[in-house]
C-alpha cells in the first residue's frame, strides 16, 4: 500500500550579515527549545492496550460470500459460508466483526445437522463478535453460516461508498473496498489476521447496467431472481489468501486491456469517458508483470490483474490481489495534462502495488509487526522495476532525495521507533504505516541488496518466496534465506538496524602515510537535537564503501564496520586524491569528515567528478550535521559554493529542500527577505540557463528541473519571473495559450503568492471547472501559497467544502501551514477549532497524522511546543504526534 534545494553564493550573502554564523538552528533556538520541538516531529509510539489474537480453536477453509449493495440507501446485505475447521471442541466461534449486524448464525457439523447460535456478543472495543452455541461443537469440519447486514460508510476503509459524477453531470455511487490492515471485519464476519488463510468464493448481487469486480475472473453472470433490474456476478475461487487482501468493486467504469508477454490478462478501470487515460499505467504494468517473474524467478499466480481508479480513496493505491486500487492521481495520466512528475509517480506506485502480488500476496507477513518488510521491499523494488521500465528517469537518485533522506530526517528525532514494531491491538497498526516503515524499510532494505550483490539477492529472494508461497513468514525467514544465499551474516547485520531506531554519524579523518592513506572512523548515534549524550551509545553493523578521485564510480574497499571505532589503510593514494565514504550513498548513515577531508572534495564537485548522488549525499549530511549544531553552519556555506556548475535535477531539489527547511526557520527572525534575495541570487543562473520552453533533445528530467526553478524563482519574488508568470497565466485563463502540464504549478504558485483576491477566485473556477483529479490537486497544493489572512481563511474554510474530495482536505491545509508564517498559525487555529469534524472524518487511520506533522512542523518557539503538547493532551488518541 502507498501512504504521496541550492547552493553556491549562501556563504557571501550570510556572511555579509554579521560575523561567521553559527550553527543554522542556534540561530533561532536554545538547545532546550531544539530538544522540545524534535521529540515532538513525529508521532511518538501509543501506549500499549490490552490484546489477544483470536482464539485457534476454529479457523476458515474457505469463504463463500455472497453481498448485495445497496447504491441509493447506502447498505448492504450479506450471506457467508464458510468451510471451518473445529481444531479443539468448543461452544462458540470468535470471529473479527465491526459495524456489522448479524441476523442469523449456524454451524452444521460435516454429516450432521445444523446448530443454530443462540447468542451474539460484541465486543465493539475489540472488533470482535462471540458466536455461543447451544452445544459443544466437535472436532472436525463443517460449515458456519451467518446472515448480517452493514453499511455503505463514507470514511473511505471497509465496505465503503465513493462518490463520482457521471460525463452528464450526475452525481452517483460506487460501492468499493480498502481492507488493509484491519477492516475486512467492516464488510463480513472474518478472521481478520494475516496469519489466518483461506481460499475465497465471492458473489456480488449488483445493478446489472454496473461493472462488479473481484480479486479473481468472473465465472458466471445470472439475472438474479425476482428483480431484473439485478444480476448475480459469481467470482473464481482464490488462491489461499489473507482477508486484508480480499476486494471488491462496484460501480461505472471503461477499461483498457492487454497481455502480458507471460499470457497474464492486463486492465486498467478509469472513469467512464476517460480510458485513455488508463493506457500509460496499462504500458507500465504490461512491462512490470514479466520483469517481477523474471527477478523472482516465481511466476504471476493468477489469470488476470485489475488496476481500478477510485475517486474517494485514502491511501496511495492497495495492492488487493488481483484487484489494485489506486487513487485517481496514482494511476490515470492525460498525454496531453499530465506533468511529468505525475508520470514518475504513476509508474513508481504501479510498480509498489505490483510488487506486492508476489511480497506481501503470494507470501504474506505473519503479523503487522512485519509490516514494514512489506512496504520497505515494495518501495525499494519499486525503483527497480522503474529503472527497468524508464533509465531515463535516473530514478535511484531520486531515491536518495525522495526516501533515503526522508528517512533518515524523521529517524534522527528524539521519538522515533524501530523498524520493526511489536503490534498487538488493531488500534496500533495504522501507527507503523509511516516513512520509517516506507522509506527507512526501504533503503535498508537497498543497503542490504548492496552489501550482499544482485546475483546473491535474488537467489535468497527466489528461496523465500518458494518455501513460503501462499503461507505466512516473519522477518527472520528473510534473513534465513538471504543468509544461506549469500553467506553472510545477514541476521546479525540487519537486527542491529532493524530492531533499534536510529542510526550512526561515521566521523572520518584522514592521515598520509607514505603512499597509503589512514582512515579513522569512529560511529556515534546521530541525533537531530544535537551530539549524542546518552550513557550507552547504540551500535550498529555497518556496511562501508570508500571511493577515491582515481575511480569515483566503483569503490576501492568494501568493509562491515562491526565496532565503535577501526582503521581503515587505503593503499595506493596520492596525497592530492580525494578519498569519500558512502559510495552511492547506499549506506544508511550520515558521514562527518575532517575540515581537510571535506576541503579536499571540493573541486570534485566543482568539475562534477564526484559522481551527482554523492554530491547530493554529501551537501545533506552536512545540512543535516549544521541543523543539529554540531559542525558550523560555514563548513556547509563553503561547500555550497562548490555547487555553482551543478546541473543534476535531484540534486538541485535536494539543495532546494534544505533551503526551504532554512527558510521556514529564518521566518521567524529578522533575516526572512535576505533569503529570498539568495535564493534569486542562487537559482538565477540555472533559471536563465533553462528558460520557460522546452530545448530540442531535452527530456524527462530537464523538464522537473525547469519545473523546479521557476517555482523557487516565482516564490522568492523573482521580477523577471513573476512578470513572465503573470503573462502566461493571463493567456491560459483566457484561452489563448494553454499552459503546459509542468509549467502549472510553478506558475499558479507564483501568481497566488503575489497576487489578490481575484487571483485567488480565479484559481478556485480554474479547479471548479477541472475535469481531471490530478488538475484539481495541483491547485489544492498551491492555494495555501497566497498571503492575505483573509484570503488564507477563504483558502481553509474551501478545504472543508464539498468541492475538495476527503482525502485532499489534508493537502489544502498543509498547503496553507507551509505557505507563510500566518498561513502556519491559521492552519493551527483551524485545526482546532474544527477538530471534531476532521476528528471523525479521518479517526482510525493516518491521514490524521499526516494533517498534524503538516500543520506543526514549521513552528519554531517554545510557546508553540507547549501549545502542541497541551493539545495532545487534551484532544482525542489520534492527534498522535
Amino acid at each position: 500500500m502507498w501512504l504521496a534545494a541550492a547552493a553556491p553564493s549562501l556563504a557571501r550573502r550570510l556572511l555579509f550579515l554579521g560575523p561567521p554564523p553559527p550553527p543554522l538552528l542556534l540561530l533561532l533556538l536554545s538547545r532546550s527549545s531544539r530538544r522540545r520541538l524534535h521529540s515532538l516531529g513525529r508521532a511518538a509510539m501509543p501506549e500499549k492496550r490490552p490484546f489477544e489474537r483470536l482464539p485457534a480453536d476454529v479457523s476458515p477453509i474457505n469463504y463463500s460470500l455472497c453481498l448485495k449493495p445497496d447504491l441509493l440507501d447506502f447498505t448492504f446485505e450479506g450471506k457467508l459460508e464458510a468451510a471451518a475447521q473445529v481444531r479443539q471442541a468448543t461452544n462458540q466461534i470468535v470471529m473479527n466483526c465491526a459495524d456489522i449486524d448479524i441476523i442469523t448464525a449456524s454451524y452444521a457439523p460435516e454429516g450432521d445437522e445444523e446448530i443454530h447460535a443462540t447468542g451474539f456478543n460484541y465486543q465493539n472495543e475489540d472488533e470482535k463478535v462471540t458466536l455461543s452455541f447451544p452445544s459443544t461443537l466437535q472436532t472436525g469440519t463443517g460449515t458456519l453460516k451467518i446472515d448480517f447486514v452493514g453499511e455503505l460508510n463514507d470514511k473511505m476503509k471497509g465496505f465503503y461508498r465513493s462518490k463520482y459524477t457521471t460525463p452528464s453531470g450526475e452525481v452517483r455511487y460506487a460501492a468499493v473496498t480498502q481492507f488493509e490492515a484491519t477492516d475486512a471485519r467492516r464488510a463480513f464476519p472474518c478472521w481478520d489476521e494475516p496469519a489466518i488463510k483461506a481460499t475465497f468464493d465471492i458473489s456480488l448481487v449488483v445493478p446489472k447496467d454496473r461493472v462488479a469486480l473481484s480479486n479473481m475472473n468472473v465465472i458466471d453472470r445470472k439475472p438474479y431472481p425476482d428483480d431484473e433490474n439485478v444480476v448475480e456476478v459469481k467470482f473464481a475461487r482464490t488462491p489461499v489468501m489473507s482477508t486484508y487482501l480480499v476486494a471488491f468493486v462496484v460501480g461505472e467504469y471503461d477499461f483498457v486491456e492487454t497481455r502480458s508477454k507471460d499470457g497474464v490478462c492486463v486492465r486498467v478501470y478509469t472513469p467512464v469517458g476517460k480510458a485513455e487515460q488508463g493506457k500509460f499505467a496499462l504500458e507500465v504494468a504490461a512491462k512490470t508483470l514479466p520483469f517481477y517473474k523474471d527477478y523472482f524467478n516465481v511466476p504471476y499466480p493468477l489469470p488476470k490483474i485489475d488496476l481500478i481508479a477510485i475517486a474517494d480513496f485514502a491511501a496511495g493505491a492497495m495492492e488487493n490481489w488481483g484487484l489494485v486500487t489506486y487513487r485517481e492521481t496514482a494511476l490515470l495520466i492525460d498525454p496531453k495534462n499530465s506533468c511529468s512528475s505525475s508520470r514518475q509517480w504513476v509508474a513508481l506506485v504501479v510498480g509498489h502495488e505490483l510488487a506486492h502480488q508476489w511480497f506481501g500476496n503470494l507470501v504474506t507477513m505473519e503479523w503487522w509487526t512485519h509490516l514494514w518488510l512489506n512496504e520497505g521491499f515494495a518501495s525499494w523494488i519499486e525503483y527497480l522495476c522503474v529503472d527497468h521500465c524508464f533509465p531515463e528517469y535516473d530514478i535511484w537518485t531520486q531515491f536518495v532525495s525522495a526516501d533515503y533522506t526522508r528517512a533518515q530526517e524523521l529517524d534522527a528525532l528524539d521519538n522515533s521507533h524501530p523498524i520493526e514494531v511489536s503490534v498487538g491491538h488493531p488500534s496500533e497498526v495504522d501507527e507503523i504505516f509511516d516513512a520509517i516503515s516506507y522509506s527507512k524499510g526501504a533503503s535498508v532494505i537497498r543497503m542490504l541488496h548492496d552489501y550482499i550483490g544482485d546475483k546473491d539477492f535474488k537467489k535468497g529472494m527466489n528461496m523465500y518466496l518458494t518455501k513460503f508461497q501462499q503461507k505466512n513468514a516473519a522477518t527472520e525467514d528473510l534473513w534465513e534465506s538471504l543468509e544461506n544465499a549469500s553467506g553472510k551474516p545477514i541476521a546479525a547485520v540487519m537486527n542491529t538496524w532493524t530492531k533499534q531506531m536510529g542510526f550512526p554519524l561515521i566521523y572520518v579523518e584522514a592521515e598520509q602515510v607514505e603512499d597509503d592513506r589512514l582512515l579513522r572512523l569512529s560511529q556515534r548515534k546521530f541525533c537531530a537535537s544535537g551530539p549524542y549524550a546518552g550513557e550507552d551509545c547504540p551500535q550498529w553493523m555497518v556496511p562501508i564503501t570508500i571511493s577515491t578521485s582515481e575511480d569515483p564510480n566503483h569503490a576501492k574497499l568494501k568493509i562491515l564496520m562491526d565496532k565503535p571505532e577501526m582503521n581503515v589503510v587505503l593503499k595506493n593514494v596520492k596525497p592530492d586524491q580525494w578519498v569519500k565514504l558512502n559510495l552511492g550513498t547506499v549506506g544508511f548513515y550520515r558521514t562527518q569528515y575532517s575540515s581537510a577531508m571535506l576541503e579536499s572534495l571540493l573541486p570534485g564537485i566543482r568539475d562534477l567528478s564526484l559522481p551527482p548522488v554523492d554530491r547530493l549525499g554529501l551537501q545533506n549530511d552536512l545540512f543535516s550535521l549544521a541543523r543539529a549544531g554540531i559542525i558550523s553552519t560555514v563548513e556547509v556555506l563553503k561547500v555550497m559554493e562548490a555547487f555553482v556548475n551543478e546541473p543534476n535535477y535531484t540534486v538541485w531539489s535536494d539543495l532546494s529542500c534544505n533551503l526551504g527547511i532554512l527558510s521556514t526557520l529564518l521566518s521567524h527572525t529578522d533575516f526572512y527577505e535576505e533569503i529570498q534575495e539568495f535564493v534569486k541570487d542562487v537559482f538565477s543562473p540555472i533559471g536563465e540557463r533553462l528558460g520557460w520552453d522546452p530545448k530540442p533533445g531535452e527530456g524527462h528530467l530537464d523538464a522537473l528541473l525547469r519545473g523546479l526553478v521557476l517555482g523557487k524563482l516565482g516564490k522568492a519574488g523573482h521580477k523577471a519571473t513573476l512578470e513572465e508568470a503573470r503573462r502566461r497565466f493571463k493567456d491560459h485563463v483566457e484561452g489563448k495559450q494553454i499552459l503546459s502540464a509542468d509549467l502549472r504549478s510553478p506558475v499558479y504558485l507564483t501568481v497566488l503568492k503575489h497576487g489578490d483576491g481575484t487571483t485567488l477566485d480565479i484559481m478556485l473556477k480554474l479547479h471548479k471547472q477541472a475535469d481531471m483529479q490530478e488538475e484539481k490537486n495541483r491547485i489544492e497544493r498551491v492555494l495555501g501559497a497566497t498571503l492575505s489572512p483573509e484570503l488564507i481563511q477563504k483558502v481553509l474554510t474551501f478545504a472543508l467544502s464539498e468541492e475538495v474530495r476527503p482525502q485532499d482536505t489534508v493537502s489544502v491545509i498543509g498547503g496553507v501551514a507551509g505557505g507563510s508564517k500566518h498561513g502556519r498559525k491559521a492552519a493551527w487555529k483551524f485545526i482546532k477549532d474544527n477538530w471534531e469534524e476532521l476528528y471523525n472524518r479521518y479517526q482510525g487511520g493516518f491521514l490524521i497524522s499526516r494533517l498534524i506533522k503538516l500543520s506543526v512542523e514549521g513552528f519554531a518557539v517554545d510557546k508553540m511546543a507547549g501549545e502542541v503538547k497541551v493539545s495532545k493532551v487534551l484532544f482525542p488518541f489520534y492527534f498522535s504526534i
